[in-house]
């Protein structure tokens, strides 16, 4: 059953976003009575297609499902910008495993700039694939991608286990970490660029409560290391 994220309802009566509208009608070609599954406040309601017009869809609420697809614990994976290809895959892959936030970074190696015009507009693009990713998979939540940042903006943030990746194999690796550190509730993970996180900025990181970290003897591409970090913690967490 097909998946939908609203924001509003008004008088008991949860009302559908245009984008979605536009889905039901003209790509699933869905009719009156036909069911579809509608996220509201994280709770998953069963709901009927009523009405469907030109301009608007009415449903109705049919019953609430008793249903948490979520991870136990809140991750956030920092990465560098990269082509928009990469940055496509990590958003749509790591929604699907459950990541709760993503941060953009603007580090010393990235390769890629994007123009101050047009950062709100990358943001609302990447948004939608989060929203399309958390549909697909039955989530509860839609991930935020919040603006794009740089390492200044992500030194004091509240987490209980803050992590850098290196490349460095003489650090200690994700398993250890995570074993070293099981009642987390907020985990924040720092990916570097292609070329790997300068050894400035790492050190900075680590000057300010991150752990250097290390996943695993091969090097991973950048777009590889956050679904790697994912189906890790996937398995960790798993209940």
């Amino acid at each position: 059953m097909q998946r939908y994220f609203v924001s509003n309802k008004i008088n008991n009566k949860l009302i559908l976003e245009n984008n979605d509208i536009h889905h039901i009608k003209n790509v699933m070609r869905m009719s009156i009575n036909d069911k579809i599954e509608v996220v509201y406040r994280q709770k998953v309601y069963i709901c009927n297609i009523d009405k469907l017009d030109k301009n608007n869809i009415d449903i109705s609420i049919i019953n609430e499902l008793n249903e948490n697809n979520e991870l136990n614990v809140d991750i956030t994976i920092a990465f560098a910008l990269s082509k928009e290809e990469k940055i496509d895959y990590i958003l749509q892959k790591c929604t699907e495993l459950g990541i709760k936030e993503f941060i953009p970074l603007e580090l010393s190696r990235c390769n890629i700039k994007i123009n101050s015009d047009k950062k709100s507009k990358k943001i609302e693009r990447w948004q939608l694939i989060c929203k399309e990713a958390a549909e697909q998979s039955k989530r509860n939540t839609i991930p935020k991608v919040n603006n794009i940042g740089n390492i200044d903006n992500i030194l004091n943030l509240n987490y209980d286990l803050k992590i850098v990746c290196s490349v460095k194999q003489s650090v200690i690796n994700i398993k250890e970490v995570l074993q070293n550190n099981p009642n987390c509730d907020r985990i924040i993970f720092v990916i570097g660029p292609e070329g790997g996180i300068t050894d400035k900025e790492e050190n900075i990181l680590i000057n300010n409560g991150f752990i250097a970290t290390s996943l695993g003897k091969r090097i991973l591409r950048m777009e590889t290391a956050p679904v790697f970090i994912g189906s890790v913690l996937n398995y960790f967490y798993m209940r």
